[in-house]
């Protein structure tokens, strides 16, 4: 759905560095093999361990209610050398993060669980640990981040690596250049698929697409923040704006699909050197024209003929978090579409640019 916007980014920077191809850029916008080099990782000084002596001082310590401490974890985690031993260290893990010493746990030892699951085959338990953080405690840091990412996008599993992502944005992770390009190209890479996603997927990915855009300040910034903002109100028009926000890094305010017109506004007044691609306005357009067929009178009608008791209750549920500032936001739709039209028929490359 969105597949050309890293390309357009990279085809972009090849104009102004004029040097080199735009295969060679693209190879330098993901990770290096360097980067993702595990050699010197593998030759720094450990402590061997026989796990089964460790594990039985800990289920020993746990009976007699005795605290834990975050060096027998990291002990137990640095000395893994099987699928099965990974097994047995998350469930320590767990039993850790449900003590008193849970607060101690070390940036160290999670970057060497995540290590551990990707050489021995369990890179489904690292997503595991990471999206059930209140019961594992795992909050891994941006070079954590990376090579999980890419370990997905190395086996072209796309939708696994935005699920990372996802939890990048929660966290709140979009510091470094690097976790930015490879998350706005999972994105891109999974949207390009048109998935079958649920109204909540879509909001996740929008938040991500938004806040990873917020730190590009260029074409590719530009495009991922305008299609996330679509997406993010695409759930505030149905419904309401605490069904946004909630869980979620995102301002409280409504008005997501006006800041999504807003960046248009910006790239074609030129107020911003950027461009947004075709394919990224054409899906903002799908939202718009989604939102209001399913507000027509018609459609409402339609749907109240075919609704099921189950469906009574879900609209019994959704009408519960609307109120008067969310219907007030729907009144603006025919306002938005019009809006988007117009700018659409202005420019939609932006100042000075051709598609």
């Amino acid at each position: 759905m969105a597949a050309s916007i890293v390309q357009r980014c990279l085809s972009s920077a090849k104009v102004v560095r004029k040097c080199g191809t735009q295969n060679y850029l693209a190879r330098r916008c993901l990770l290096s093999a360097a980067y993702t080099d595990s050699k010197l990782w593998e030759q720094r000084q450990s402590e061997p361990q026989n796990l089964a002596k460790l594990a039985n001082l800990m289920d020993r310590s746990y009976e007699r209610k005795f605290p834990v401490s975050s060096l027998a974890i990291a002990r137990f985690v640095d000395n893994i050398s099987s699928r099965e031993e990974v097994d047995q260290a998350e469930y320590y893990l767990y039993r850790f993060r449900h003590s008193p010493n849970c607060w101690y746990l070390r940036d160290w030892t999670i970057h060497s669980w995540v290590r551990h699951c990707l050489k021995y085959g369990a890179r489904d338990k690292a997503l595991h640990t990471i999206k059930n953080k209140v019961q594992y405690g795992i909050f891994p840091d941006d070079f954590t981040f990376n090579l999980l990412i890419d370990s997905f996008l190395k086996d072209e599993d796309y939708k696994g690596a935005c699920s990372v992502v996802e939890e990048v944005m929660l966290q709140e992770g979009f510091d470094r250049p690097t976790t930015q390009i490879l998350s706005l190209f999972a994105l891109s890479k999974y949207l390009a698929l048109k998935p079958h996603i649920s109204l909540e997927e879509q909001r996740n990915l929008g938040a991500s697409l938004f806040l990873a855009g917020l730190k590009q300040d260029n074409s590719l910034g530009m495009s991922a923040q305008c299609l996330g903002c679509a997406l993010i109100g695409k759930m505030e028009m149905t419904k309401g704006i605490h069904a946004v926000f909630q869980q979620m890094p995102l301002i409280w305010t409504h008005g997501y699909l006006a800041r999504a017109l807003a960046v248009m506004e910006m790239v074609s007044t030129g107020t911003k050197d950027a461009k947004i691609p075709k394919d990224v306005l054409d899906c903002v357009e799908a939202v718009l024209k989604e939102l209001s067929d399913s507000s027509s009178p018609e459609a409402c009608e339609g749907e109240d003929q075919s609704s099921s008791e189950s469906d009574s209750d879900y609209a019994m549920l959704k009408n519960n978090t609307i109120d008067e500032e969310d219907e007030e936001e729907r009144t603006k739709l025919p306002e938005y579409l019009a809006k988007f039209k117009r700018a659409r028929r202005i420019n939609i490359w932006g100042p000075h640019q051709s598609p």
